[in-house]
């Protein structure tokens, strides 16, 4: 197997234990609107250290593959690790355009999505000063 056309990895430290952090990530009303594009099977329920899921055909069709919240327990807070690998769906490559596209989408959604959870878990930190802009 190669590498997917989309591979994206990022990671974000939250001060929060990892089960208030789990508690957020497995509430499926969220990943619907976290993730309108993509739609989830739980493929791997993992507690506190998260979940995987399968990416049924999305965003239109064209793309499937996996994604996946890991969180890992760090100093007095969590590494939150979001994996997304999709491919083009029968074969067919996905134009490199587009995987700039949803690439840039996806890993600017997920910073502010992991930056919304750690202002909601701890309010008053003050390193989370500037967003990402979208």
């Amino acid at each position: 197997f190669g590498e997917p056309d989309i591979d994206i990895l990022d990671s974000t430290w939250i001060c929060a234990r990892p089960a208030e952090v789990a508690a957020i990530v497995a509430e499926p009303s969220n990943w619907r609107r976290w993730w309108p594009r993509l739609d989830l099977v739980v493929d791997e329920w993992r507690g506190d250290k998260g979940v995987r899921w399968l990416v049924r055909s999305s965003e239109s069709g064209t793309v499937a593959g996996s994604m996946e919240l890991w969180l890992q327990q760090d100093l007095d807070g969590v590494i939150v690790h979001f994996f997304l690998r999709l491919d083009g769906v029968d074969g067919r490559p996905v134009p490199r355009r587009r995987v700039r596209r949803i690439g840039h989408r996806y890993r600017t959604e997920v910073k502010v999505l992991f930056w919304d959870i750690g202002d909601q878990l701890d309010p008053g930190r003050l390193a989370r000063v500037s967003r990402p802009r979208r």
